[in-house]
């Protein structure tokens, strides 16, 4: 009993502990209002329910928060990372493109550049943009959002201009697979978020990068002056949040089949920032919790779905989830909670 005592306390002090008990409140709250939420059937050869569908649909915000995260964890942002989205999309979609033809009696796609030279044009271009801000940051000195809000205005145009103000349409099957398809029974994006998470926390838990993030994000000045080139670092890591935004772009394009240079992406900065917040990260940087950001998607989707389930009005229904978010930030705070217990006379453990 004592060291399942040791464990809670800690688990309970944690920063992960909010967010965890946030998103199994909302899925208790559905399970009430639908008692056969978690049924999990098996359709066409693979999972289908509603846990499968908040899963897929977090998807593109978990891949772009893989980025986010360390990005903020330098104590910067990126406010850009919807229209790089958008960008990915409309890169992939014209580098496939190609017509439709008749072969042998029947239609066949035909592409103008191979499926994988496409999808690494696509990522390179992200990682391109996220190299320039990255440079903006991190050489030039422009405030983080600041320098991103350049893209996150001009990115849509750029969007616009390589699909020419049209939505461009994809027929080509194999790339579907990539947003839309499903291996072992479970969507096939899942996995591609898998490998770039575990990849990522590698990298950063298992060499000395992670602590270096984290100590830029804590204090650059004294982190230079340690010989730690924190200019590099924040560089570095607008390039990968520019890569995994391209990732995000690709699947955003396989599973709705199109590109759309005004519409691909819309928001989702914001969606993104809130999971890396809802995870624990701070806005003010250093230590940071990539686990802690995928359950934020996770809470995120959870939410919509939510307020979906008591028909509340779509005219409303963004003040609710904001007004919903903020509680649960709210809680995240340990002088809020000190406060709270204290005004009903209880104890709290305060991380």
């Amino acid at each position: 009993m004592g060291e399942i005592s040791v464990i809670w306390k800690k688990f309970y002090s944690s920063r992960i502990f909010w967010p965890v008990a946030a998103l199994v409140f909302f899925l208790l709250v559905n399970l009430i209002i639908k008692a056969d939420f978690f049924t999990i059937e098996i359709k066409d050869g693979h999972l289908y329910g509603n846990i499968i569908d908040i899963i897929k649909n977090s998807i593109p915000i978990m891949l772009i928060s893989i980025g986010l995260t360390l990005v903020i964890a330098t104590k910067g942002i990126d406010i850009s990372v919807g229209s790089l989205v958008a960008i990915s999309s409309a890169v992939v979609a014209v580098m496939i493109g190609g017509n439709l033809v008749m072969v042998n009696g029947h239609q066949e796609f035909v592409t103008l550049f191979p499926m994988p030279v496409a999808i690494l044009g696509a990522l390179l271009v992200t990682s391109i943009a996220g190299m320039w801000n990255g440079m903006l940051v991190s050489r030039v000195g422009i405030q983080p959002i600041i320098a991103t809000l350049i893209l996150f205005i001009a990115g849509r145009g750029i969007a616009q201009l390589i699909t020419t103000g049209q939505i461009v349409y994809l027929y080509y099957e194999p790339f579907f697979f990539l947003g839309s398809g499903y291996l072992f029974g479970l969507p096939f994006s899942l996995y591609i978020v898998i490998f770039v998470l575990v990849i990522t926390m590698f990298i950063v838990r298992k060499t000395a990068i992670g602590m270096f993030i984290e100590s830029v994000g804590i204090n650059p000045t004294a982190s230079r002056f340690s010989g730690i080139n924190a200019k590099n670092i924040i560089f570095w890591c607008y390039v990968f949040c520019g890569f995994c935004s391209g990732i995000a772009g690709l699947v955003v394009c396989s599973n709705i089949k199109s590109a759309d240079g005004n519409n691909a992406g819309l928001l989702m900065e914001l969606d993104a920032i809130l999971s890396v917040v809802l995870g624990g990260t701070s806005l003010s940087g250093g230590k940071f919790y990539l686990m802690g950001s995928m359950i934020g998607a996770l809470i995120i989707q959870t939410l919509s779905v939510t307020i979906w389930s008591f028909n509340v009005p779509p005219q409303i229904s963004l003040v609710v989830k904001a007004f919903v978010i903020y509680i649960i930030c709210l809680l995240q705070s340990g002088k809020f909670r000190k406060g709270l217990f204290r005004i009903f006379g209880g104890k709290e453990i305060v991380s």
